[in-house]
């Protein structure tokens, strides 16, 4: 290798290791930052009067940890009264089973089991969203995924974030759980509680929060039309994120919830897994294409492989463990302050493995601009330029 190659690679090894530093410290001052709003939260006497909730459920399947993701949901210790809607494509899906058979354990609850049919929209999602919403009788609405698990005061804590009556929307921030003892799995669900933790931190740092969360949501019924209508939201893959950035940019007071929900991770096997991840990285980079592109800037991992594998073949060992050093120190601050910010469990662990998934999040980053489908409920679909989905045959 020639000198002046060197030298170019070392510089764009350097460059990197210094961006992604400077990346890590504002993620820790954010994190403090949301710690101790969490734990003011936390403090906080709860609201004396609770408004009546409808909680809407899209169910697809039964997938692994789904009975234990639902059995929350019926316990919740909700003074204001709830209503739960779980709705699904076809009377005889797994996930419906489920609810029914909760339902029958829980008749104090109001329970009402809904069928749609084929989506109308390209995002099944947001398509069963729009027959639950509709069906609500309530005005405040939380949406919750599937694969969230949640503790008694979810709906309590969830509720006082729209205390305001400015308040449109608020999303919470998710610790990730890996179903199963599988790493690649577990290295997934840390990427979704510390990757996906940290870009959300600084933006609201730095600018405010002008997005939403889907894995769960606190709205009010006019949202949806308000951003656009569901039908114009069920043609984008990112519809939380383009329901959250529509209210904001009209004057709607969207923010980001103190209270931390898990996130029950599962896959077939590691490519699914790897093609999960794909997928929200495919989003996120047409929803904010400049921001992603950007966010190359901040992985850690690569940079100091490059800077590690250059000045070991020029023979200088101690410099290259530097590099491997001072990137594997700021990937676990990181994750050390995200992972105590959102109170997760086994902090050291994933302290211990973030800087392996730093690197896997850095190769997902760059898959994210190669041509490539995507895959949801058995429809193969491509995101287009503006985040839209297309159908394929």
């Amino acid at each position: 290798m020639s000198v002046s190659i060197s030298r170019v690679l070392l510089w764009i090894a350097g460059t990197g290791l210094v961006t992604s530093s400077i990346y890590s410290g504002m993620v820790m001052v954010a994190a403090v930052r949301f710690r101790k709003r969490r734990l003011r939260a936390e403090a906080k006497p709860r609201l004396s009067e609770l408004p009546p909730i409808s909680v809407l459920k899209p169910l697809h399947g039964a997938e692994p940890g789904l009975e234990e993701n639902l059995r929350g949901f019926f316990r919740q210790s909700y003074a204001g009264g709830y209503e739960l809607l779980f709705c699904a494509r076809h009377e005889d899906d797994a996930g419906l089973q489920v609810a029914r058979k909760f339902a029958e354990e829980h008749p104090e609850r109001q329970v009402r089991i809904l069928t749609c049919g084929e989506p109308k929209f390209p995002n099944p999602k947001m398509y069963s969203l729009s027959v639950m919403s509709q069906a609500a009788r309530h005005d405040l609405l939380v949406t919750s995924d599937a694969d969230a698990r949640v503790q008694p005061d979810y709906l309590a804590r969830c509720v006082a974030e729209l205390d305001e009556p400015s308040a449109e929307l608020a999303s919470c921030l998710y610790v990730g759980t890996a179903e199963g003892g599988d790493l690649f799995l577990e290295l997934d669900a840390l990427g979704k509680s510390v990757e996906m933790s940290s870009g959300a931190l600084v933006a609201d740092m730095l600018s405010g929060t002008d997005f939403a969360l889907g894995v769960t949501m606190v709205l009010r019924k006019r949202a949806f039309n308000e951003a656009g209508g569901c039908e114009d939201l069920g043609r984008y893959w990112a519809e939380d994120f383009v329901l959250g950035n529509r209210l904001a940019a009209r004057g709607f007071g969207v923010c980001l919830s103190t209270h931390v929900v898990e996130l029950i991770v599962t896959a077939d096997n590691n490519w699914h897994s790897f093609r999960n991840q794909l997928r929200w990285v495919q989003s996120t980079r047409r929803s904010r294409p400049l921001g992603h592109l950007g966010s190359g800037l901040t992985y850690s991992t690569p940079f100091a492989l490059l800077g590690f594998a250059v000045e070991a073949n020029l023979g200088h060992w101690s410099i290259a463990a530097i590099f491997l050093g001072a990137s594997m120190l700021n990937r676990m601050l990181q994750s050390f302050f995200i992972l105590n910010a959102l109170g997760a469990q086994n902090i050291l662990r994933g302290t211990l493995l973030y800087p392996i998934r730093d690197g896997i999040g850095s190769l997902l980053w760059f898959c994210s601009y190669l041509p490539a489908d995507t895959r949801y409920h058995n429809t193969r679909f491509r995101i287009m330029p503006d985040g839209r989905l297309a159908e394929e045959s």
